[in-house]
């Protein structure tokens, strides 16, 4: 039932040049950049369309907000003591990652069907817009999948239950559950990014390990398992460590929770292992070698999220500014504010093109995919990421002062907006994993060529930046260039897909500003562009 209209007449004044309230918004029907790409890199719209829709709902806004209003609490014990070690979540959070669950976003790449990476990457899209929080549990359940093929015996219980379309967040040993998610715990205060200076210990018992030791990030603690790497005695090796045993918890004790920046319906915890209970994946000494097979999957979702984030922003920018007025003139009618949003929707659509691209390769089985999916994953991820706070902010500023206030979403998107860059390494860790993919990997090198080769002869500053970038650097660069090296990799790789694929209107604006040089450093300083036509497709 729709709700009253709130009052507009006040006893002091009438409410007038403010937005109406927006109502639903469908997330597919308003996005033609989303459609043409799902049906360009086979995505299954007929799953997208529906969860779209129903992200969309107020409703289902609302619930989102509030996830993040009621953020979850460490309960320690219970009244008499005992450990509990629980986190206790607000029941719109539950709401989310059941909506999302059973819409298959962890299941769909494992069902045998075509197209499940790049529809799922399009839900990692879709989600962040909304509620990027509970994405972090569901995508982790996600990438676990590839890396519990090093024990098939163990996947065989697993695996079925992470890729169930169900959402169970009952605290059961796996057996008695209908659908499991599974966490990570890799870093260690002393380590960081350096997880071979672990110091937790594993030691053998039978068929199962013990492991003592702590973990400074524990990524969603109310998992019923999580990845995790300990030193064992051929080495650092892969442990899955399940939650809840027969009967017992298991001794996964949580220190305490972080008091993060964003990403606040979701819980990162600090936890320690004393003597707890680990299965090994893949052989002792290989940890690296098999949990990278998550990580190379979680950074699909992390080249994805910051294009949704910088969506929802910018969704918010433009409602805002065709429903308010300065001077007698629509803002959304008034130049400078065109040019400042036409930058910020090709930013939103270069993001969006380059993730599902990759995704396709994702989908792909053939030695030129995989490859190309090592190296196209990290450009997207660290670009993409690159972008996001700055994109979020310049939307919140066409907002004004309501911009930076809680009624909107945009703090929430600001806030969110660095997360994915920081995750599953940083720009650093990102752009050496570049360097080093393309000196280790030759097939990733040429396969990253053709895709750079497929757009020439159709635009000269194309065209010219490229052969800019190949006379810069014949070969790779030195350390200290790397970022600079992987920001112009990334934006000729966006500009091919743009060039080949979008607008005219498009694709020269992109050419000219991100490649030619006919702009600012700042968002809206654009030489001449049909703004209008780069808006009107933004939706």
């Amino acid at each position: 039932m729709a709700k009253l209209p709130a009052r507009d007449r006040l006893a002091t004044h009438e409410v007038t040049n403010q937005p109406p309230a927006e109502g639903d918004r469908d997330l597919w029907a308003c996005d033609s950049v989303l459609r043409e790409a799902i049906a360009r890199e086979g995505g299954r719209a007929e799953t997208l369309s529906p969860y779209a829709a129903t992200l969309g709902l107020a409703e289902t806004r609302e619930t989102g907000r509030a996830a993040n209003e009621h953020p979850p609490e460490l309960k320690l014990f219970d009244r008499a003591g005992r450990r509990l070690d629980e986190v206790s979540f607000h029941p719109a959070y539950h709401r989310m990652m059941t909506l999302s669950a059973e819409a298959g976003y962890a299941a769909l790449p494992w069902d045998g069907a075509a197209g499940g990476h790049v529809t799922h990457a399009a839900m990692v899209y879709l989600a962040s817009q909304v509620e990027p929080g509970h994405c972090c549990p569901l995508t982790m359940t996600y990438a676990a999948t590839p890396a519990l093929r090093a024990a098939p015996g163990i996947a065989s219980d697993w695996v079925p239950r992470l890729t169930a379309r169900a959402y169970d967040p009952r605290p059961l040993p796996l057996a008695r559950k209908s659908a499991a998610t599974l966490g990570m715990a890799m870093t260690e205060k002393q380590g960081g990014s350096d997880v071979r200076a672990n110091a937790t210990v594993a030691e053998r018992e039978g068929d199962h390990y013990r492991l003592t030791g702590h973990k400074w990030f524990c990524s969603a603690p109310m998992s019923d398992g999580f990845l995790t790497l300990a030193q064992a005695p051929e080495g650092l090796t892969c442990f899955l460590v399940p939650r809840w045993l027969e009967g017992s918890r298991n001794a996964i004790q949580i220190q305490r929770l972080k008091d993060k920046l964003g990403n606040r319906s979701n819980a990162s915890a600090e936890i320690e292992y004393d003597n707890t209970l680990a299965l090994r994946i893949g052989d002792e000494g290989h940890g690296v070698r098999t949990i990278i097979e998550m990580v190379h999957h979680t950074r699909l979702d992390t080249a994805m999220a910051p294009a949704g984030l910088m969506r929802a922003a910018l969704c918010e920018a433009l409602y805002w500014t065709r429903h308010r007025s300065a001077f007698q003139r629509r803002l959304i009618d008034q130049p400078l504010m065109q040019a400042v949003l036409a930058d910020l929707a090709l930013d939103v659509e270069a993001a969006l093109v380059l993730g599902l691209r990759v995704a396709r390769a994702f989908d792909v089985d053939s030695p030129e995919d995989r490859a190309f999916a090592r190296i196209g994953v990290a450009l997207a991820k660290f670009h993409s990421n690159k972008r996001a706070p700055l994109v979020t902010y310049e939307a919140m500023e066409a907002l004004g002062g309501m911009g930076y206030v809680e009624d909107t979403p945009l703090p929430l998107l600001y806030r969110e907006a660095p997360l994915n860059g920081i995750w599953e390494g940083s720009g650093n860790v990102i752009c050496l994993d570049i360097l080093r993919t393309l000196a280790k990997e030759p097939l990733a090198a040429e396969t990253l060529r053709a895709e750079l080769q497929a757009a020439t002869g159709s635009d000269p500053r194309y065209d010219a930046a490229l052969k800019a970038h190949l006379a810069r650097w014949p070969a790779l660069p030195p350390e200290a260039e790397a970022r600079w090296f992987a920001e112009r990799l990334a934006l000729l790789l966006q500009a091919s897909l743009l060039i080949r694929h979008a607008p005219g209107a498009v694709s020269d604006a992109f050419a000219a500003t991100r490649l030619a040089g006919e702009s600012g450093r700042i968002a809206g300083t654009m030489g001449a562009c049909d703004s209008a036509a780069i808006l009107a497709r933004a939706g």
